[in-house]
């Protein structure tokens, strides 16, 4: 993998190119090296099979250029990238690009500048995980699997099933998923910012479902982490925990159900809802179902969520962003209250200049700036990477919830009395626009019935939709609890560090069962 003083060498050339360039006003240099390491896993215990598939690896580096040009038409802006190639050639490339593809933009003010917030996070990451080995990564997939298998061969309720020890493999035991390790590496230097940044993150996670084929059973686990001496078994075990768990599934009928909605679930609403909607760009364009609402209440008043890119051993963690701009903690909802944005420095300049800014955000610009630091402009891929071949978009680091009066698990559910636990949905997706707020997902498994108290009876997995208001669901929120557990969905940029949240009158809709339909 290139290293990051290669990195830092190349963007300072780069720079010092561009700055000899007699039609260039504002320039900068952004260089990048991703690695990728994966072990995919699927074990099936009825079907010869190898455990662990597929270890492999990408990795990608290159340089990307975004400058302003003076030209007879006035000031343009264009943006080139150049792959594998660091040298002075490779910078020229790319620079071709970026002028031929250069265009008036009159929302555009200026390359970032200093915010005037200091960079806190430095050396963070894991230099095992930079150097990690072939055997090493083989290894991280067999101990999710390991741990899957020693716990579904402990279980005494699949014992009964079988009738024995030896059977119980009959009853098709699948784990499915894998460990992925991602390797990033950045240096950066503009014309506002001249001195050369780099930023070093390295992160280990593994998702992973697990089934019970003869039962119809499903359950997943998830691990997120930045340290490889810290990679356990968790996600393999609590799968197969999770698949034994669900086995003798009941249906549930249509209705307004109090609901808690488990860490994956509150992730996945998050991911593909409230944070889309609490970015500047969603806000510029008129298309949150919070415009106007800056400083007024969104939410009950028992949950907060903030976003932070610079806490030590945070899965979401990096030193600066993408904009060469220091990471930090930026509230969303306080209390209930919408009180800031998620922005890089494009969007916010655009926003804080808009004449409908009062309407938009519901603040004027001196009132406003305090919500719009730009501290999440990230050129990420989907699902990970720092990319040179972008420009910066805006996405969260970590996103911490919390309750203002969190109770245990055992508690809410108490409190909840009769209702649903719901563990893990997927298909998240607003309908009529993001404006509207109104939602749909399928639950998919990790689902009770809660009776008295108690989490009593599996849920049947693909048998019920939520169909329903996420605007709703933030105002109706009733209890949270104390435990977070840093949490992942599918091709999400951030990790969230989610609770189990509860929420009344919650709208359930049955889906029909083909079998079920044919008797």
């Amino acid at each position: 993998m290139i290293t990051t003083s290669d990195l830092a060498k190349a963007a300072g050339g780069a720079f010092e190119y561009l700055k000899a360039q007699a039609d260039i006003q504002e320039a900068e240099v952004f260089a990048a090296a991703n690695g990728s390491l994966l072990t995919r896993i699927n074990y099936t215990s009825h079907i010869p099979c190898n455990g662990v598939e597929e270890p492999k690896s990408t990795e990608s580096y290159g340089i990307g250029i975004q400058a302003v040009f003076n030209t007879p038409e006035g000031a343009k802006v264009g943006f080139g990238s150049e792959p594998s190639d660091l040298t002075l050639e490779g910078t020229r490339r790319a620079l071709e690009k970026a002028r031929q593809g250069a265009v008036h933009d009159p929302e555009f003010h200026s390359l970032p500048k200093p915010t005037g917030e200091p960079r806190t996070l430095t050396d963070y990451h894991d230099p095992k995980l930079l150097q990690v080995r072939d055997e090493e990564l083989v290894e991280t997939g067999w101990k999710a699997v390991t741990g899957a298998l020693r716990t579904f061969m402990a279980s005494s309720r699949l014992v009964d099933l079988a009738g024995s020890e030896t059977t119980v493999k009959r009853l098709g035991l699948i784990l499915g998923g894998d460990v992925t390790i991602l390797q990033e590496r950045v240096a950066i230097v503009s014309t506002h910012m001249p001195n050369v940044q780099v930023d070093e993150s390295t992160l280990i996670m593994s998702f992973l479902t697990a089934m019970v084929e003869a039962r119809d059973a499903k359950g997943s686990g998830w691990s997120t982490g930045t340290r490889l001496d810290h990679f356990t078994d968790e996600a393999g075990v609590d799968a197969a925990a999770n698949a034994i768990q669900a086995i003798g599934g009941e249906r549930v009928r249509s209705g307004d159900y109090t609901v808690i909605l488990g860490r994956q679930p509150v992730t996945d609403i998050l991911n593909n809802l409230v944070l889309p909607s609490c970015t500047a760009s969603t806000f510029y364009s008129s298309s949150t179902p919070f415009l106007g609402k800056l400083g007024k209440p969104v939410a009950s008043p028992l949950l907060t969520i903030y976003d932070h890119g610079a806490v030590p051993g945070f899965m979401g963690s990096k030193g600066i962003t993408c904009e060469g701009l220091p990471t930090g903690r930026t509230d969303l909802v306080k209390n209930g209250v919408l009180v800031g944005c998620l922005t890089n420095w494009y969007e916010a300049q655009r926003l804080l200049r808009d004449p409908k800014l009062g309407e938009k955000l519901g603040a004027e610009p001196d009132a406003a700036r305090g919500a719009l630091v730009a501290r999440n402009g990230f050129r990420f891929g989907t699902g990970g990477g720092r990319m040179f071949d972008s420009q910066p978009g805006v996405a969260a680091s970590n996103v911490i919830v919390e309750g203002a009066e969190p109770v245990s698990l055992d508690e809410l559910v108490a409190r909840v009395r009769n209702g649903l636990y719901i563990g893990r949905i997927w298909y998240t997706y607003p309908i009529n626009g993001l404006r509207a707020g109104d939602f749909t997902c399928t639950v998919v498994g990790d689902s009770f019935i809660i009776r008295d108290g108690k989490l009593v009876t599996p849920i049947k997995a693909n048998t019920i939709r939520i169909n329903d208001n996420f605007t709703r669901v933030l105002a109706n929120i009733v209890g949270i609890t104390k435990d977070v557990k840093g949490t992942l969905v599918w091709a999400a940029d951030e990790v969230v560090y989610a609770p189990e949240v509860a929420v009344t009158g919650v709208h359930v809709d049955e889906i029909a069962g083909f079998m079920e339909d044919l008797t």
